[in-house]
């Protein structure tokens, strides 16, 4: 009987296994089914969570959260004010003249492409690396041609941001203001055997992903920031796109150092046509993120999340392509949460009684 009960209860386990995994599949096939809607929503979501700890501390203070709430609000709104007068409309004109330049980019590209075919020397291999210069001239016409529909298909994808933008503030008041009544309604829903040890786990997850996202906003705007004035100061083009490039570009792991300084570099080339600028701008972002790696984020990371680098990369590819820009800021705080509910199953404390 004994051995029998032991066999049973792997197979239990593995059985549950498989439905979470089943559970997560179809969640993110819904996901990639409505985008919009998901995005508008882990929008709000990611934005409360941020604001919260704010309402918290007012509370503490004696402060109703509905009073603190309206406050929040009005701050809120004064912030919004400034930022479309003045924000806004600089990032527009930005926008706007990296639009109107993308063409003459392109046809700079293709220029220089036809410069290198014109001095290659004949020698073995030429023809190769000929053919391989003519294919990439084609695909920089096909580029040029496309250019019209990607402005289009980045409108649209605007209006959809937009409605997410009006939406958000409705549904970020009262995922604040009903919060504390969802969490006991979730409550309510566990079982009494199970309710003490859920809410510790649920509560260590809850710090883990809160101290990430407050963290990496924080990273992200600081980066932004020191990238655009660094940009201005150099004179590259574009300062502000490249600045915003590199502020959400550092939001992905290993590889968002070498992604951000892209834009900038060709820019500058561009512009400047000169080795030396390119080392400039390099130096620039290289100081920019030494001290982000090494002074921001360990002040601003209060932990670390330990994740296995494999892992992180994985599910970065897998929940960007399913919810685009929301999946790779997600990702790593799923990663952190699965990693910490998977922890306590192995050591078995989901068998406690």
């Amino acid at each position: 009987m004994e051995g029998s009960c032991h066999t049973r209860t792997p197979r239990n386990d593995y059985g549950r296994l498989i439905a979470t995994i089943l559970v997560f599949c179809v969640l993110a096939a819904a996901g990639y089914a409505l985008q919009h809607t998901i995005s508008c929503f882990l929008l709000s979501w990611v934005i409360a969570y941020l604001l919260d700890p704010i309402l918290v501390s007012a509370e503490q203070r004696g402060i109703r959260r509905f009073y603190a709430l309206g406050i929040l609000y009005i701050v809120l709104g004064v912030l919004t004010v400034f930022f479309l007068a003045f924000i806004v409309p600089a990032i527009t004109i930005s926008w706007n003249s990296f639009v109107l330049d993308l063409p003459i980019y392109i046809q700079k590209l293709k220029q220089v492409g036809l410069e290198w075919k014109t001095r290659l020397p004949d020698r073995y291999g030429s023809d190769e690396i000929q053919w391989l210069i003519e294919k990439a001239s084609n695909n920089i016409d096909a580029a040029a041609e496309k250019t019209g529909f990607w402005a289009y298909h980045f409108g649209t994808s605007i209006f959809f941001n937009l409605f997410n933008i009006v939406l958000s503030p409705i549904l970020v008041f009262f995922m604040l203001y009903y919060k504390q009544t969802v969490i006991d309604t979730l409550i309510s829903w566990l079982p009494d055997s199970r309710r003490t040890q859920i809410i510790d786990i649920a509560n260590e997850v809850n710090s883990s992903i809160g101290g990430y996202l407050r963290g990496q906003v924080a990273v992200s705007i600081i980066v932004a920031l020191f990238s655009t004035i660094a940009l201005f100061a150099l004179g590259v083009p574009h300062p502000i796109f490249c600045g915003f490039f590199a502020g959400a570009a550092s939001i992905l792991p290993f590889i968002g150092v070498i992604i951000a300084t892209l834009p900038a570099l060709f820019f500058a080339w561009f512009k400047f046509q000169s080795v030396a600028m390119l080392w400039q701008t390099t130096f620039v972002f290289a100081i920019i993120y030494f001290f982000e790696g090494y002074i921001i984020k360990p002040l601003v990371f209060k932990e670390s999340m330990n994740l296995n680098p494999l892992v992180t990369i994985i599910m970065v590819m897998a929940l960007g392509e399913t919810l685009g820009f929301w999946g790779i800021l997600l990702a790593l705080p799923i990663a952190s949460a699965i990693k910490i509910t998977w922890g306590h199953f192995v050591r078995g404390n989901f068998r406690q009684r």
